[in-house]
């Protein structure tokens, strides 16, 4: 891929014209009640329980159809919602012993082919993912769910409403481990012959959406879970229908032609055409960060701390704000400096090219005598914002400093499992960095998951296969911090370590933009990367 200029690249983006259309004749021919979305996903996140397509799966189809022991908060856009009861009414650990959780399950809880929830069901859900013996045991279910509980030692039913779960250390995170695991119909799982390709064709959870239509890179369409357990999130509309549309250009085009009525990361050139159109353009902070995620492997040139800052120091994140029309917010680490969790690091991430290029001097390198990178990136997918533009315009910057940067484009889920494998696998193909956007509601999945050296692959997604005692044991105090104050201070330390080390390219805090038709009403946009679309209808 060539070297673009900043003008080069915003003049691409104010040119694209609308791309052709997919076929949505169907989905356009909906009555009132009905909600069209369409994804940056390139293909229907999978309705089997624990969802592919990253966490835009979870978002749409995770939490629509099935539903966690905890869930998150949604239902304010003026503060972070916190983790609020879900298929669980409580969870405690034992004073005694912390590695020993409790969880009293909800009672009458059924799932949509009228089975009740119960602690065996739920013991089968984990199995399903965790033993590889289990007669449901599915990989892919297990490569989206294992990695997500690393915490999880042993786990069984104490009684019908209670689960034990046992872990293999203290760890006062567990509750946001549990969040990420959906539960899927033992009974339908029976009824469809045992085969989870037949799941997908009759998907049976406990969420307050059922699933009436399921056709591969086309659609999903989901409707009302009548007899939710929760009645106040009981959907107020009668269909939604989900369409993966991973070019830009083409969900904007479909949004102008009313063939849908939400569309998740407009095009930023289009933000002025779509509010001429009466469109209405949302957005909010919310815990997600955009970072290129160094390999730490033998021969990875950002093994030297020289050439990760300077390549800190190299980003235009001003221009990379006017190339979105607005809608992002410069990182200076991995939570913005507003966070509770960001701590006072000594190394500021700004631009600065002057330092940048001492840096890439000091190491052996500059514009005469570049230093050759590769980078995974991917087109779109799952909240990547404008992935390839703001890659571009990196691509730009590090070149400035001597830093040439060749792209390995990968398809979304084709980057997730690289990503899942790790840097020394052949998937990855010998590339020295990963680009992605990362959910960073707490602080396991904003901090631990990528650099703790016992989460490398397979066991966790240490991508870079980064080891360092010293995180480590920053990492084991936060883990067994059950005081808020104490747990708080090593999670700010952490941080520190993060910036001071420039262990990652920052680059961008998204702030979710998406652009809804005039006739949707009632969305609340959450601080959140999950948001709750039960309370919306269409005028």
């Amino acid at each position: 891929m060539g070297h673009l200029d900043r003008r080069q690249i915003l003049a691409g983006a104010l040119g694209a014209g609308a791309a052709s259309l997919v076929d949505l004749t169907q989905v356009a021919a909906q009555g009132s009640g009905t909600l069209r979305i369409a994804m940056t996903a390139s293909d229907i996140p999978l309705p089997n329980g624990q969802t592919d397509q990253g966490a835009e799966g979870m978002r749409f189809v995770g939490y629509n159809v099935f539903d966690s022991l905890i869930l998150w908060d949604l239902s304010k856009a003026d503060a972070p919602g916190g983790l609020i009861p879900g298929l669980a009414t409580s969870w405690q650990v034992d004073p005694a012993d912390q590695n020993r959780w409790t969880f009293a399950l909800r009672p009458g809880v059924t799932f949509h082919d009228g089975s009740p929830l119960d602690a065996a069901a739920v013991v089968w859900n984990f199995d399903k993912i965790l033993r590889n013996d289990a007669p449901q045991y599915d990989p892919r279910q297990a490569g989206q769910g294992r990695t997500r509980i690393p915490s999880v030692k042993a786990y069984r039913a104490l009684d019908p409403m209670t689960l034990e779960f046992t872990t293999h250390a203290p760890n006062a995170l567990f509750p946001y481990e549990m969040s990420w695991i959906l539960m899927s119909s033992p009974t339908q799982w029976d009824k469809v012959g045992r085969n989870w390709e037949n799941f997908l064709k009759a998907p049976s959870g406990t969420g307050p959406w059922k699933v009436d239509r399921y056709t591969p890179r086309e659609r999903l369409e989901l409707v009302p879970n009548t007899a939710y357990w929760n009645p106040a999130r009981r959907p107020k509309l009668d269909r939604v229908v989900l369409v993966p549309m991973p070019e830009g250009t083409t969900r904007l085009s479909a949004l102008l032609a009313g063939q849908v009525d939400w569309i998740e990361a407009p095009p930023s050139d289009a933000l002025a055409q779509l509010r001429s159109r009466g469109m209405q353009i949302v957005s909010n902070v919310y815990p997600h960060n955009w970072t290129w995620h160094f390999s730490r492997t033998e021969g990875s040139p950002w093994n030297d701390i020289r050439i990760r800052k300077a390549a800190n120091l190299a980003v235009d994140r001003d221009g990379m704000v006017e190339l979105l029309g607005g809608l992002m917010l410069p990182a200076k680490g991995m939570v913005p400096p507003a966070s509770p969790w960001f701590g006072k690091p000594s190394f500021e991430v700004k631009t600065d090219l002057a330092a940048a290029r001492q840096l890439m001097s000091e190491a052996g390198f500059g514009p005469t005598r570049p230093l050759a990178v590769k980078a995974i990136i991917s087109p779109s997918g799952s909240g990547q914002m404008q992935p390839q533009v703001m890659n571009e315009l990196i691509q730009q910057n590090l070149a400035e400093i001597g830093i040439k940067v060749d792209f390995e484009v990968m398809d979304w889920n084709a980057l997730v499992s690289s990503w899942r494998a790790g840097a020394r696998d052949a998937s990855s193909r010998g590339a020295h960095s990963t680009n992605s956007s990362y959910f960073s509601q707490d602080p396991f999945t904003a901090l631990i998951r990528h650099l703790d050296s016992g989460l490398m692959p397979p066991r966790g997604t240490n991508w870079g296969y980064y080891s360092d005692p010293a995180m480590d044991a920053l990492f084991a105090e936060i883990r067994a911090s059950f005081d808020p104050a104490r747990q708080l201070a090593a999670i700010q330390r952490a941080h520190e370590k993060f910036v001071d080390d420039a262990l990652f390219l920052f680059v961008a805090h998204d702030v979710a933009p998406r652009a809804l038709s005039p006739r949707v009403k009632g969305f609340v946009q959450a601080q959140n990367w999950y948001q709750d679309i039960c309370p919306v209808t269409i005028g």
